[in-house]
This record gives structure tokens, sequence and C-alpha cells, in this order.
């Protein structure tokens, strides 16, 4: 082991070996802790996570769909597995699981959609040309005779000076939309790297906040991040929300390819171009275009119920152990689907994220390893529904177990190296935490380098389940395998990510590969056990960096402990 990780080791080795002891640990048991702590990392082994990946992407669990027999089945694998390891139940009650209610809403769509206006009717066929559901978790959305209204990005941004919706009363209208971010100024919202205002879910929510009674994104690759293809197979069937509450909603969401938006467009008398243009200012007033479109939508809805699943280990000392460091993994996918080419219908979801679920529970074992557990307790936590819009970590978030100022960090884990090792780890969200110089250490440990999210432009911040933790205040760690491979050409990796993104994301062919080299999964899960490690046996919690978008929630978390 190199030196310097051994000093990094052996400050939580003494930690550990002093914790509940007067006397100060000796050099002897500091050497021998670390010892203990090099051994308990072996516990992460490449045949344990192929084990797990196997398992849970098998045709058996049936694409593991929230609220479906495969996703008890995924829950009860999880426990089985959290008890072989020795973890505790980590619900108050001594359960596993943290039921919760979902809304299942599956539109029934039209074969087409029509639009009018000068003079014109223009029909759109569904699947090809856009994807529709229900928004308002009713069983009959309808509008009609809407005006159709361009307002750019659909966004509102006070900080920035911006606001697509000024002027302009879209109440009872239907709002079509550009994805993406302004991304030309590194000095307004953050450049290249999306932030939430350029997701999806911001842009519909927003929308209806407006008064917008329907939502059209127009779809292409380089503002989505993926193909046409991926919100096919996402946005068929049954979806699930969580119970709307109060929340403004509006009648229906919905996506448009570029080249039907173009066609409408132009109907109207207009260039797309141009509009978009017209957009790229924060000075732009939306834009009606003269057209009109009415379109019920026949939607079938119920209430079904998912689970996350717990454990934990507590931790060793009598005041941090009520203290969590949390590690998350989404346990569920998309189930069963259209079919392929190949007849399959299985979405199987086997990086994505059978990986990252056997990378937190071999992290679990390596926890359980130790001659004594870390100063704060160790949580594992397997959400489900995170492919229906993160419902699982929000609801957790929602109805934390424990309180969110003392939720020390979150690391999650969102797929995984599956092509061997590499000179770098990506680290989404590096520069926002304290956190960030434990990883930095850690990596450099395995001659590794970190490097921030190399595809920044898709917001990978705001789409997987850290996201959910970092708004209530939780510094979050969202660790992603390299792109620089060992032995490799320098573009090999970026295209290997291209191509699973094309071929792959959202598609049945998702699936376990014997021929997958697991080596570089290995290395990144053993960054995020150092990491999470150090971070439970520190003196203090970590923090967002001055100024960070969600620094002021951690700041209110931990007032609200001290009231």
């Amino acid at each position: 082991m190199k030196s310097k990780l051994r000093m990094l080791l052996a400050g939580t080795a003494v930690v550990l070996t002093a914790c509940g002891n007067d006397e100060p640990a000796t050099t002897a048991t500091a050497t021998d802790a670390v010892a203990n702590v090099a051994s308990a990392v072996e516990h992460i082994t490449e045949d344990y996570i192929r084990e797990v990946i196997i398992e849970i992407s098998s045709d058996e669990y049936e694409g593991r769909g929230p609220a479906t027999p495969g996703d008890v089945k995924t829950r009860e694998f999880l426990v089985a597995q959290m008890q072989d390891i020795g973890l505790q139940p980590g619900m108050p009650d001594g359960s596993w699981e943290q039921p919760f209610e979902m809304v299942s809403v599956n539109t029934l769509p039209p074969a087409g959609w029509t639009f009018d206006g000068q003079g014109k009717t223009l029909t759109f066929d569904f699947y090809d040309d856009f994807m529709i559901n229900g928004d308002n978790q009713q069983p009959n959305p309808s509008v009609e005779n809407a005006e159709v209204v361009f307002a750019g990005y659909g966004i509102q941004a006070p900080e920035f000076g911006w606001d697509d919706y000024k002027n302009i009363d879209v109440t009872g209208k239907v709002v079509l939309l550009m994805n993406n971010d302004p991304d030309w100024d590194p000095e307004l919202f953050a450049g290249e790297t999306r932030l939430w205002y350029g997701r999806w879910d911001y842009k519909f929510l927003t929308a209806a906040r407006n008064g917008a009674a329907g939502v059209i994104i127009i779809h292409t690759i380089p503002s989505a991040g993926y193909p046409y293809q991926v919100l096919q197979t996402s946005n068929i069937g049954p979806q699930m929300e969580l119970p709307v509450g109060d929340e403004a909603r509006a009648q229906f969401k919905s996506f448009m390819t570029e080249d039907a938006v173009r066609k409408l467009v132009a109907m109207a008398g207009k260039d797309l171009d141009a509009l978009y243009e017209a957009a790229y200012n924060a000075d732009f007033e939306a834009v009606p275009l003269g057209i009109t479109t009415s379109i019920a939508l026949d939607v079938e809805v119920d209430s079904v119920t998912t689970a996350n699943v717990l454990g934990v280990l507590p931790g060793s000392d009598p005041v941090l152990k009520n203290e969590y460091v949390i590690y998350t993994a989404h346990h569920d996918h998309l189930g069963i689907g259209p079919a392929n080419e190949d007849g399959d219908t299985i979405y199987n979801g086997a990086m994505d994220n059978a990986s990252g679920v056997g990378q937190i529970l071999a992290m679990a074992k390596a926890f359980k390893a130790l001659p004594e557990a870390p100063r704060r307790s160790i949580m594992f936590l397997f959400v489900g529904a995170e492919e229906q819009g993160l419902l699982g970590s929000k609801w957790y978030a929602a109805n934390p177990t424990v309180s969110p100022g003392k939720i020390a960090a979150n690391l999650n884990y969102d797929g995984g190296n599956l092509h061997g090792p590499t000179n770098d780890i990506i680290y989404v969200g590096f520069g926002k935490t304290s956190i960030d110089e434990l990883v930095i250490e850690y990596a450099a440990e395995q001659g590794r380098v970190v490097k921030p999210d190399q595809f920044a432009d898709r917001g990978y911040f705001y789409r997987s389940d850290q996201f959910s933790f970092a708004r209530i205040g939780v510094p979050a760690v969202y660790l992603e395998p390299g792109t620089d491979f060992v032995d490799r050409p320098p573009d090999w990796g970026r295209k290997v990510v291209e191509e699973f993104t094309n071929n792959h994301y959202h598609q049945p062919s998702d699936e376990y590969d014997p021929n997958w080299n697991l080596s570089g999964m290995i290395d990144d899960a053993q960054i995020g056990f150092w990491t999470g490690l150090a971070v439970a046996n520190a003196d203090e919690m970590p923090t967002w960096n001055k100024g960070d978008e969600f620094e002021a929630a951690r700041l209110e978390a931990l007032a609200a402990e001290e009231d």
C-alpha cells in the first residue's frame, strides 16, 4: 500500500482504535488498524458485484419496473443480502422498507395530434413525431382550441435576470419550449454545464405554475443528450408519479421531434432557427404563433406502491452515531415495454442500475468487515422509481429517517464501469463541496486523476438521486466511470459512452455481458468506500463550497438542529 494512503487510512484508523477509549492509540495499534481497514476494502470483489448484476438484471426480475412482481422480487433480494452482510434494518420501526404510494398514469394517446392556423391544418403521428402523457393525474385531461406560444427556454431565473414568461399570460395555452438552458456564456447560468433550469422536469413545473394547459418540449439529441428513441421507450405505458397534492399541473406534458416542430412553426409563417436566435437573449419575449390545438387524452389512473430499501451499520461514537453517511443506488428500471428489433420486451437494466446496486452492496460488506464501525452511522439506501423521476429519493428527502442536518453526506452510484481500469474517475458535482479533497487524494493513491463531468451539457447532477439530497442541503457526491481507459486510444472512452447512450440506454439491450471487465468498477467502489469512511470518521461534517446553489439549504438544515 502506498505511503500516502497509509497516512490517510491511519487518520481514520486512529479514530477507530481510540474511539470510546481514554487512552490514545499507540503507533502499533494504529498500524494494526490500518491493516484492518486495508483488509476490509478487499471485500469489494468483482465476483460479488458480478453475481448481483447477473441476478437482478436477469429476465426473472422482468426489468424491475416499479410496483411489479419484479420490483417485489428485487426488494426481497436486497433485504436478504443486507441480512447476510449483517446490517440492521434502516427504518425506525425495525423494518427494512420505506413504502411509498405512487400514482400510475397510463396515457392512451390518439393516433394523431392536429394543429390549426393560418387557414391550414397539420396532423402529427404519435410515437414517430410526438410522445405525450397526462400531467394532472386525472382520467380525461384535455385542451380545446388552446393557443400555442413559443416561450424560448421556459426559464424564470431572477438571479440571472432571465424570465421567458415576462409580459405574457400563458394561462390555458400550450407552451412550446427549447430543451437545455443558455450555454454560451460561463457567467450566465453555468455555460455548457447544464443546471436544473435545463431539465425537462423544471420546464414542466414552471410552465404549469404559470398556468399553461400543456407543454411541448422540442427534442434534439444535442439538447437532450440522448436520441429520441429514449423518449419513446421511457414515455409509453404507465408512468409513475408521487401524488400531486396542491402542486400546479398542466393538462399534458409532451415531447416533439425538431422536424415536426419545424413544420408546425413554418405553418405559422415563422422560421424555427429565427425563433431560437431570438430566445438566446435575456430580453426575449414569448411569441404567440397564431396556431391553436385541441387534444383529449384517455388516461387510466391508479394508486400503486413500491418502496425504498435501507439497511444501517450503526456508528461507534456515542454522539456522532446520530449522524449518517448515506450511500444510494436506485434498484428499479423500466420493466417490460415495447419490443426491440429482436422481439425482446424486458428492459433488464444491467448497467443502469444493477451495477450501482452491486457496488453499494459490496461497500456494505467492506464496512461490516471493519473491526469497529466508523464513528458516524452508515446507511445503504436502495431507492425505488428513479427512472420515473427520482421518486424514491424525493420521497426519502421529504420523509427522511434522519433529519437533513444530521446527514453528513450522500454518495450515489448510478451505473458502473464495464470496460476495465481507467486513468481517471468522473466526479459529477466536482467543485461543489469540501468532499472534493478526499476524492482527489484517494484517486491519486490509485494513480488516477479526478475530472469533472465530461458530459456537463447533459445535466447529470440533476438526473440522479444525489439531486434529491442536495435539494435538502446534504453535500452530495456522484462518482461515474472514467473515460480515459488504460491502454486504449484517448477518445475510446467517450466513444464507449456515446455507443451505450445511442444504442442501449433505456433499451432491452442493456443486458449483462459475461465479457464485461469489472476491474475498473472495483477501483471506483474503493474510492467511494474510502471517501465515505473518511467522512464518517471526521470531526466535522462536509460543507458546500461558499456560494453554491445548495449552500443555503444546508445552512437552514443545520440551523434547524440548533433550535
